[in-house]
């Protein structure tokens, strides 16, 4: 059972992807990693998951044990509208992840995969850490990373690798996030990547978002989020985890047909309220 004790607070989100194609797609299937998963610090109030033929979505728990929808449309088609939307009450727990359902060996989570793979440059990042094993270090890491790697849209690209992104030193969380997963495993530590949601301020804020978090024997999954250097707190939704960003990519898809695709997105994070728990 969660535990909800202390404050809380409360998060409206709304996440629109829209497809279009300058000619008819014949056949399109979709995997959607859309649904939040409830646990100690994160219950999920309310959420609906729309687009057309998910009334026939085969609902099933992946490899890592996000929850999926599998989503076909047999007909041709020029544009695709998926809309996630709902309500979440989460609580601060100092970046501690527990009372998820572990689908996965933890052991999993130690494989590198062409994105996290390190080179010279991440192995060297890690012989710089000063730092003793444990906690402090994997502080020491999401801060270095975070000094390294400046936060610049448009920087990167969906291919880039976490070797590639420290080189250049310049990013986005999902690079951030890359490089420290990949620092991790380097360190003989099972670590994963994680896709969700964070609270910038009271107001409405586009704020898809990307962390990383790290396995401690003793102490279980601690988050580390370099782009903003701190341990997920109360502002941050989890919707779904992986080896890296593609296996935990909140749509993923293949289609025949349907050229020149343009893809939009749209998401909105809103604080709604804070509230003591009885």
């Amino acid at each position: 059972m969660q535990e909800r004790l202390g404050a809380l607070m409360l998060v409206s989100i709304g996440h629109v992807t829209r497809y279009t194609y300058s000619t008819p797609a014949l056949y399109s299937i979709h995997t959607l990693r859309l649904t939040p998963p409830n646990f100690d610090g994160q219950h999920v109030l309310s959420w609906r998951v729309e687009m057309p033929e998910i009334e026939d979505a085969v609902r099933y728990r992946d490899a890592f044990g996000n929850v999926c929808h599998l989503v076909s449309i047999p007909r041709p088609h020029s544009d695709i509208a998926i809309i996630a939307r709902g309500t979440v009450e989460t609580a601060d727990k100092a970046g501690f992840v527990r009372g998820l359902p572990e689908v996965a060996p933890t052991r999993v989570f130690r494989r590198q995969t062409p994105k996290t793979a390190p080179d010279e440059g991440i192995r060297a990042l890690v012989a710089g850490l000063k730092s003793a094993d444990g906690i402090d270090r994997l502080h020491e890491l999401m801060q270095v990373i975070g000094e390294q790697v400046n936060y610049v849209v448009g920087a990167t690209n969906a291919h880039t690798s976490a070797a590639e992104a420290l080189q250049a030193g310049r990013g986005v969380c999902q690079d951030h996030a890359h490089v420290f997963v990949s620092a991790a495993r380097h360190m003989g530590l099972p670590a994963r990547y994680v896709s969700g949601y964070f609270v910038t301020g009271m107001e409405p804020s586009e704020a898809q978002h990307a962390w990383a978090e790290a396995f401690i024997d003793g102490l279980g999954w601690l988050g580390f989020d370099p782009a903003n250097q701190v341990c997920p707190t109360d502002r941050y939704v989890r919707l779904a985890c992986g080896l890296d960003a593609a296996s935990a990519a909140p749509i993923t898809g293949n289609r025949r047909g349907g050229q020149d695709e343009v893809l939009d997105v749209f998401v909105e994070v809103q604080q709604q309220s804070s509230a003591q728990q009885q």
